[in-house]
């Protein structure tokens, strides 16, 4: 398996400008219209997993304001010192995403620009693991790329590994593991270009 030290080197990115992240995204959630509908989705009180949750700011701010028992989970202690910080009621956990297993499902499972800087092959790993934590009827929500392939982004002046797979690949991968996909917008414009995937764990 060939080395990809820019994927290996995110999470040190992040915990190194752990600060920085929180304070940009605190006022910038040019996304909200996809957590909105995410959230309109769910029951009152749903609990959802937010996998690559980083500091909380703004998506987890909004999801428990709306009333959702969120449980985050980053590989940044950083990012997870700010999140029990600002959010102390909920629970934070430092953990691999790729190897996740916390016996418990939720109502709803979110990997928002968090998912995509996973090599391929780990993000093909992450399909059971999205299966085994996702209740029947669960919600998935997830950001990729437009395409197959890798590429370099920059934070803080320094390069940010992501990667994606060809979409026929996850529409496989998503029906292989239980999901039905109820939207899929590439790009999205009004969503500063996200490329977004939403699914349903088939009951």
């Amino acid at each position: 398996m060939p080395h990809h030290p820019s994927a290996d080197q995110v999470v040190d990115l992040y915990d190194r400008h752990a600060a920085a992240w929180n304070k940009l995204r605190t006022d910038h959630f040019i996304d909200r219209r996809w957590i909105e509908r995410f959230h309109s989705l769910l029951a009152p009180s749903a609990t959802v997993l937010d996998l690559g949750c980083g500091s909380g700011q703004p998506i987890a701010r909004f999801l428990t304001e709306a009333g959702a028992s969120v449980v985050g989970v980053d590989s940044s202690r950083q990012m997870l010192a700010l999140c029990s910080t600002q959010f102390p009621a909920y629970e934070w956990i430092h953990a691999d995403m790729r190897i996740l297993a916390l016996d418990r499902q939720f109502d709803a499972i979110l990997a928002w620009n968090s998912f995509f800087h996973l090599k391929p092959t780990d993000q093909h790993r992450m399909f059971p693991v999205f299966q085994r934590h996702a209740s029947p009827g669960a919600l998935l929500m997830f950001t990729s790329g437009p395409s197959h392939g890798e590429a370099l982004g920059v934070f803080e002046g320094e390069t940010l590994y992501h990667a994606s797979l060809d979409p026929q690949d996850y529409t496989e991968q998503l029906h292989d593991h239980g999901f039905e996909i109820l939207d899929h917008i590439v790009e999205d414009a009004e969503c500063g270009g996200q490329t977004v995937w939403l699914g349903r764990r088939l009951p």
